[in-house]
């Protein structure tokens, strides 16, 4: 299995972070929580979340296990969603976007969530829906596998990312009023170069692989996908799956 790469801000940038900026307000919205609490971004990434609750009227903190998303961001601290680097019973609202699938221990993760935040509190969370509902991400790993049948599949091994495992997660942690909810935005490219460059930016889990792959490999995924897309005004959505509790 190829290693995740979550290092360089603007590569994850333009692969899959200007997607969560635009989850990022609809899942607030959903939220429905008043202004000036405290929140909490765990898994903050390059910002998307934390820059919509501070929009919004929020005071927030963001922590991330990756220095080269945090650095020069005062409010952002690194650290693992595990063991968070804060006291007991500190914030209002616990968030976390895109990132909770990634943790290797989700459970000790989100009782960490609960540990921090003071009671009363609203913890919650947006995955993409790797197995049926992110067409980008589909498409590209029905082309990888159709280049290498040995290639990783995103949906098995983000078994997480679906509604009744979100919800026993946090049921399991005690929170209460647990609710998941979608949330589907558009994931629109020009043309099929403007789809297709950000996978070259090796940020993620298949850009990750598709930079593993010799040139001749790169190349025969590139050419699968082609088949399988037009090649201007592609039009996909991209599926995520919103829950929440209280502490």
């Amino acid at each position: 299995m190829v290693r995740d790469e979550w290092a360089v801000a603007d590569a994850y940038e333009a692969y899959i972070g200007r997607w969560s900026r635009r989850v990022a307000p609809l899942f607030l919205r959903w939220l429905g929580l008043p202004t000036g609490l405290r929140w909490l971004d765990v898994g903050c990434g390059t910002g998307a979340l934390t820059e919509a609750v501070r929009a919004a009227g929020g005071v927030v903190s963001g922590v991330d296990p990756s220095r080269g998303f945090v650095a020069g961001r005062g409010s952002v601290v690194v650290g693992d969603a595990r063991a968070l680097p804060f006291r007991a019973g500190r914030f209002d609202a616990v968030v976390s976007g895109l990132a909770l699938n990634f943790v290797p221990d989700a459970g000790r993760a989100l009782a960490e969530f609960a540990r921090v935040s003071v009671p009363g509190a609203t913890v919650a969370a947006y995955v993409w829906d790797y197995a049926e509902g992110m067409a980008m991400l589909r498409l590209f790993w029905d082309a990888a596998r159709e280049v290498d049948p040995d290639s990783p599949h995103e949906g098995p091994r983000f078994a997480l990312c679906h509604p009744g495992p979100l919800a026993d997660l946090w049921r399991a942690a005690g929170l209460s009023d647990v609710r998941v909810e979608p949330i589907e935005i558009a994931t629109d490219f020009p043309d099929f170069d403007a789809y297709w460059t950000p996978f070259l930016g090796g940020q993620g889990a298949a850009p990750a692989y598709l930079m593993s792959l010799p040139e001749q490999a790169r190349v025969a995924v590139r050419e699968a996908l082609r088949a399988r897309l037009p090649e201007r005004d592609i039009r996909l959505t991209a599926r995520t799956w919103a829950v929440r509790g209280i502490t």
